[in-house]
């Protein structure tokens, strides 16, 4: 911590992540500015203000994690599996990490100097007159809605944590000035809530320009008041016994041990703000698209394509809540685009090691809308048929388990004998097994450990295909968020939830719950079984999204979810050798690994920390 306070912010901009950054260095070689000095001119001063920006994470890429404080949570959850054995995901998922591992103190640090450069922005922006008075007001309030994400970030990562507001410690603080102890759960997300409340009514109510995309304005900052709201409400954190011994050294109370309801409803009632401020309206949407050979709803290139379509004042894709512009996504169409051995065009050569696990797999739901161990989702586990797969342009021998699934399936799941997505060399077929071209023998290290490759949110076309933005928050996450919230809150609303569970499921392409349509499920009878499926949707819907990791844990479900033997398909074999499916790791999971640990240096430094239970 008292490397946060003590961070000089010139020094952030030496070091801040984004290229305006660099820019605006490009333009003093010879001496750095004083910080009084910043803020006398517009361009230092927005310069300033996009370092507090770059602390917004990019989650694209999940291997080199915390660069840009994107994170581990694809490979780190039950959804996925990398073959690199540098990842971090893997000491995740062996156990071994602890409360000095690099990036448990990556985090910790990178958000709180974000905070702390967002306060010392807006106590300083006033001093800008070079700026006009409602564009400081806003930028003003764009750091301060900043500041509040940040600590989002963290109490979804730590749990409760120091709450500093509007202090400001000196860079000379003694050390009784930094032994500041944590707040309470309640606390952190009553300020977080707070702080988006005030800056709601001075934000922009959506971007007026392409170059405003990805700035915090009104929509963010309510959508990121669901984000918080819903964890608060989740049994991670509302009502918690396994936390009853986590308290501050004077015996404050840090998690809640009183299930409360009400904390449901807050989300919920957020959620339906947002609804009936931005959905009612128009202003968002979820995302459809036509087959351009039909003119006909597509559920393949709706599913696929809310991903690759940019945002913009003219972009028909209207779903983007918040997103990160300038993301690196040429490391992610590496990971997810197989290593196509034989070919010699790099557009297509790949590393493919990012593989999806049996149990991902096996979450999707069958065309008819039903689990597959439904008796009567028509789900096939052995045998071959011969299958054209959504996205295909001819029928291809394909083994059953993959025959019938639902759209979503085909945009999320690269698997054996499936046609790649660009086509501008020909028709390309990825084999994944031992001796196909992206088998373990065509290559050292770029090959799936589980038989199956992670395709969502590549872009046909360029491997290399490098910056783009990425969604972080989607309309399609927050009616999953209103759906949970409303049912948990009570079963009587079960009409409502299923409005709009059944919206995400039509633009799915699966068959809706209730209705008099010959194909419709029957509604789930009662909370548990509504519960259930709102969660399984959430699975599949916002796969490989960094969702299911924080899920897992704020349901308190991750110590059966993420521990012991993990499957996927046989890939030191060939043929009919190859479908067979086998252990490819045992995970650990302990109860101590729902929460990250407090950063051992922080510890040493701020006598009033106390760890996280169990670390």
């Amino acid at each position: 911590m008292k490397f946060i306070y003590n961070a000089l912010i010139i020094a952030a901009l030496a070091t801040g992540a984004g290229s305006c950054a660099k820019g605006f260095l490009d333009q003093v070689p010879d001496d750095r500015l004083t910080i009084e000095a910043i803020f006398l001119q517009r361009n230092t001063t927005e310069q300033f203000l996009a370092n507090v920006y770059s602390q917004m994470p990019d989650e694209s890429d999940g291997r080199f994690a915390p660069t840009n404080n994107n994170g581990p949570w694809t490979a780190a959850s039950d959804e996925a599996k990398y073959n690199w054995t540098f990842v971090q995901a893997n000491n995740f998922n062996n156990g071994s990490w602890n409360p000095t591992s690099s990036i448990v103190r990556a985090y910790w640090r990178n958000y709180y100097m974000g905070i702390r450069n967002a306060t010392y922005f807006i106590q300083n922006v006033d001093k800008c007159l070079d700026l006009p008075a409602e564009l400081r007001n806003q930028y003003k309030h764009e750091a301060r809605a900043l500041r509040a994400i940040y600590y989002f970030y963290l109490v979804r990562t730590y749990g409760p944590v120091v709450m500093l507001g509007d202090q400001m410690l000196s860079i000379d603080a003694t050390a009784d000035e930094l032994a500041l102890p944590r707040s309470s759960m309640d606390e952190c997300v009553n300020y977080i809530v707070n702080e988006l409340d005030a800056c709601v009514a001075q934000l922009p109510l959506v971007p007026i320009s392409n170059d405003q995309y990805g700035r915090v304005n009104k929509a963010v900052a309510m959508a990121y008041k669901v984000e918080v709201l819903l964890l608060n409400a989740s049994p991670l954190f509302n009502g918690n016994t396994d936390y009853a011994d986590l308290k501050n050294k004077d015996g404050k109370q840090l998690i809640s041990q009183q299930y409360d309801a009400e904390k449901w409803k807050k989300a919920a009632d957020a959620a339906k703000d947002f609804i009936n401020q931005y959905v009612v309206s128009g202003t968002f949407a979820l995302y459809k698209e036509n087959d351009p050979t039909t003119n006909q709803f597509s559920a393949y290139l709706s599913c696929r394509n809310v991903m690759l379509t940019d945002w913009g004042i003219s972009s028909t894709n209207k779903e983007w809540i918040v997103a990160r512009p300038g993301s690196n996504m040429g490391s992610t169409q590496y990971e997810r685009t197989p290593n196509h051995a034989q070919t010699a065009q790099i557009d297509v050569k790949g590393g493919g090691a990012l593989g999806v696990t049996q149990t991902m797999v096996d979450a999707y739901f069958m065309a008819n809308g039903r689990s597959i161990d439904d008796p009567s989702s028509g789900y096939m586990n052995t045998g071959f048929s011969n299958f054209q797969a959504p996205g295909d342009i001819a029928p291809r021998q394909t083994y059953n388990q993959w025959v019938g699934r639902e759209p979503r399936f085909y945009v999320g799941v690269t698997y054996n004998n499936s046609l790649w997505l660009t086509r501008d060399y020909g028709e390309l077929v990825t084999n994944l097994e031992s001796s196909g071209n992206s088998g373990v023998k065509a290559t050292a290290s770029d090959f799936s450990p589980t038989g199956y490759v992670v395709r969502k949110n590549v872009i046909p076309g360029s491997r290399n295909s490098a910056s783009r933005a990425i969604p972080m928050i989607r309309l399609a996450q927050l009616f999953l968020n209103y759906c949970e919230a409303l049912n948990e809150y009570s079963a009587s609303n079960a009409n409502e939830v299923m409005t709009y569970l059944n919206m995400i499921r039509e633009r799915a392409g699966v068959p809706q719950y209730g209705g008099s349509s010959p194909d419709a499920l029957p509604v789930p009878a009662g909370q548990a079984a509504i519960r259930e499926a709102i969660r399984k949707e959430r699975r599949v819907e916002l796969a490989f999204e960094s969702s299911r990791y924080f899920d897992t844990r704020r349901w308190k479900i991750a110590e059966t979810t993420d521990k012991g033997a993990f499957k996927g398909l046989n890939i030191n074999g060939d043929g009919t050798q190859f479908y067979n499916v086998v252990t490819f790791e045992t995970r650990v999971f302990e109860k101590k690994h729902y929460l990250f640990p407090l950063p051992q240096s922080e510890m040493n430094i701020n006598t009033q920390l106390v760890q996280n239970t169990g670390w």
